[in-house]
């Protein structure tokens, strides 16, 4: 073969690929884009996070502050309640949400009515699917002083006097993680039943003819099958450990200025100090600190998982 030939060869190679993959190619385009357009063009925005924004000289003709617009996170006096509730609230988020999300999906497989399966599934992924303002409404039809069910209903059965639910704080972190569990659970639970249907049934099957009992194949057969969709959700939930469901810390409560020391979360208040202040460079410098913490956090935890089992760690 002279090297015309072989050079042939390889064109003809190359175009062979080419027209192989291009399909792929080309479903793979349009989340490209959106990625691109959505995440890193934006990128750029963290500039304002070290600029006193003017807006009659632009974003880039505006002075630099350095890191003035970080104090306001730091040296407030409401620092420490706003990252204590932040930080608490997500903890607890992660576990119930785990635990529930795990047991949820280990009843609903073992469930043996496909109908009935499928309709379990789309009940408990319903809530996560529906806006947090409905949540709301529906939040405050059951504890609206005038007219909610607890107050007019329930409360009176027990022989309890009326509760003003929305100038008492004490009542909130159980309210507000009650709420994100009912709504959030759902996502992590049909996960989990994807993760538990890939399992070979033959595990089971041979664990029964040995006399193991259901306990014993949850734990030696379910809960190590799902260890990587467990270590994946919690990194991924510890990335975002600084950041807060806006809506459920905001639309939940109504914004109750009464509830602000359980229910101020980071995202809140820089919202609240945006709209008071419009100081849109604080508002970046909160969001750049929390990507940013957010990161180490997710270095971090994927670095004591890959000391433990390096086969369950992300990278």
């Amino acid at each position: 073969m002279n090297e015309k030939e072989y050079s042939n060869k390889i064109r003809r190679s190359r175009i062979t690929k080419i027209k192989r993959w291009l399909p792929l190619f080309l479903m793979m385009l349009p989340g490209t884009i959106y990625l691109i357009i959505n995440n890193y063009l934006p990128m750029f925005g963290l500039i304002i996070a070290f600029k006193k924004v003017d807006f009659s000289k632009g974003i880039l003709a505006s002075n630099w502050a350095g890191l003035s617009n970080f104090k306001f996170l730091f040296t407030t006096k409401d620092a420490f309640i706003i990252t204590r509730n932040t930080l608490l609230y997500n903890f607890t988020f992660i576990i119930i949400n785990t635990v529930l999300g795990i047991i949820f999906a280990i009843f609903i497989c073992d469930i043996v009515n496909k109908k009935a399966k499928k309709v379990y599934q789309s009940a408990i992924l319903f809530p996560f699917l529906m806006s947090m303002v409905v949540v709301g409404y529906i939040v405050f039809a059951f504890f609206s002083m005038k007219n909610g069910i607890v107050n007019k209903t329930i409360l009176p059965m027990l022989g309890i006097e009326d509760i003003f639910w929305y100038n008492e704080p004490k009542y909130w972190p159980p309210i507000l993680v009650f709420v994100n569990t009912w709504k959030g659970v759902g996502y992590g639970c049909l996960i989990y039943i994807s993760s538990i249907n890939g399992i070979d049934p033959s595990y089971y099957e041979a664990s029964q003819l040995d006399g193991a009992s259901k306990w014993k194949q949850i734990k030696y057969i379910t809960l190590p099958s799902l260890t990587p969709s467990i270590i994946t959700l919690t990194l991924l939930s510890v990335g975002r450990i600084f950041y807060s469901d806006f809506g459920l810390f905001y639309q939940v409560p109504r914004n109750s200025g009464m509830l602000y020391s359980t229910t101020n979360v980071i995202d809140t208040y820089v919202y609240r100090g945006l709209m008071e202040l419009g100081n849109i460079g604080m508002s970046s410098a909160a969001g750049f600190y929390q990507s940013i913490v957010g990161f180490v956090l997710v270095l971090v935890a994927n670095f004591v998982v890959g000391r433990i089992s390096k086969e369950n760690a992300l990278f």
